[in-house]
Parts: C-alpha cells; structure tokens; sequence
C-alpha cells in the first residue's frame, strides 16, 4: 500500500487485526499470509527471523490489493532499512528502537515500537513510533491497558501476545487500535488458517457489538 505514514498508520486501524507470521522459510510465509489475505486479514507481519523474510515480504508486497505488508522482528536501521526496501509498509520493534523509528519515519513507514510499561510507551511516543506495541498482553491483561491509556491517551496501542477469538473484543473495549496475533492464527496449513481467520474475525465482529466497539 502506497500513501503518508498517517495513511498507511490508519490502514493498521482499520485492518484491526495484525496476523504475525514466522514461519519455516520464505515460501511457508508467502503461502500463510496469502492465506490470511484471502480470509480478510489484510494487515501482514512477516518476522524477519523468518528464513527468506525479505523474500517474502517482497512477494506479498506485490499484490497492490490494499494488503498492508510489514516486517517485524526489527532490530536495528539496517534491517529496517532493507525491509522498506523489500516493500514492508509498516515496521515492528520488539523494544523502543530509535534508529529504526527514524528510518521508518524518514521513508513514510510507521513504526510500532515494543513496549510493557508506561514508561517506555511515553519513549516510544517521544521518538516519534506511530503505534505502541503492548507486549506481552496476555499476561498484562485489558484492565492494564486500561488503566495506562487513562493517563496516555494520545498513544496508540497494539496488545499483541495472548489475544484469542474470546478476548480479542475486551482488548478494543479499553481502547486498543487493533490487535496482534501470531501462531494461534497463522501457523498451519492455508485451508487451516482461513478457517480459523474465519471464525475469528466472526467472534471479533459479535464482541465488537456487544461491547459497542
């Protein structure tokens, strides 16, 4: 997807949902996110400790579909550097990394820096991350977001880690921009993950009424 940062950041939220892949080799990633693409996931993250990642981030950037392709796993500018590169419209840092914020900030690609607590949310923020991944959010739970947007207001945030088809809705009721979500949705074969796609978004459509997200 071509466009602003701004764009591509609010592609991330209106997709909802971030499908995390890492997978085996570059072909495995292509045919998952195909996979997740196909059943309407259309915001893909290939780990870059992918083998091939570049490879197959090139791969699925190419279908100009509205797909947003994103590496993840980056560590430092020269990863990140090569990934936009590679056609990645979007970066994902385990921690707050500055270098890779700038970088993707200098090319348009919103970044969205790793963080636990309120501390390093405000970092991220302050280097100028689009978006806040919230990691691990399983074991942090939604009250915890909850708590921490009622002083962070103006920061974006992603839980990624321990979001299911039953909890994903809580997530969005306490103010989440979308979710990541890795292996539980996006390993397998492609018949596999479209069906579990499918039954996952459905359960995130009817939690999203009743939470009147």
């Amino acid at each position: 997807m071509s466009g602003y940062l701004w764009q591509r950041t609010g592609a991330i939220a209106a997709g909802r949902v971030v499908g995390i892949l890492r997978s085996a080799d570059a072909e495995s990633a292509v045919a998952a996110g195909e996979a997740l693409v196909s059943a309407g996931i259309t915001v893909v993250e290939v780990s870059l400790v992918t083998p091939g990642a570049l490879d197959a981030i090139r791969t699925l950037a190419a279908t100009p579909d509205g797909r947003m392709v994103g590496a993840g796993t980056v560590l430092d500018e020269a990863s990140a550097r090569l990934a936009i590169l590679a056609g990645a419209t979007f970066l994902v840092c385990p921690t707050v990394v500055p270098e890779v914020i700038a970088c993707g900030n200098r090319y348009g690609v919103p970044v969205l820096a790793g963080a636990q607590t309120p501390t390093e949310a405000v970092r991220a923020a302050e280097f100028g991350a689009a978006l806040v991944k919230l990691f691990p959010a399983g074991e942090l739970g939604p009250a915890y977001l909850k708590a921490v947007r009622a002083a962070l207001p103006h920061i974006g945030f992603v839980p990624t880690g321990g979001i299911t088809g039953d909890n994903a809705g809580e997530w969005f009721a306490v103010g989440a921009v979308a979710v990541g979500v890795g292996g539980s949705l996006t390993s397998g074969a492609p018949e596999s993950i479209r069906s579990r796609v499918t039954d996952f978004l459905a359960g995130l459509g009817d939690g999203m009424d009743q939470s009147g997200g």
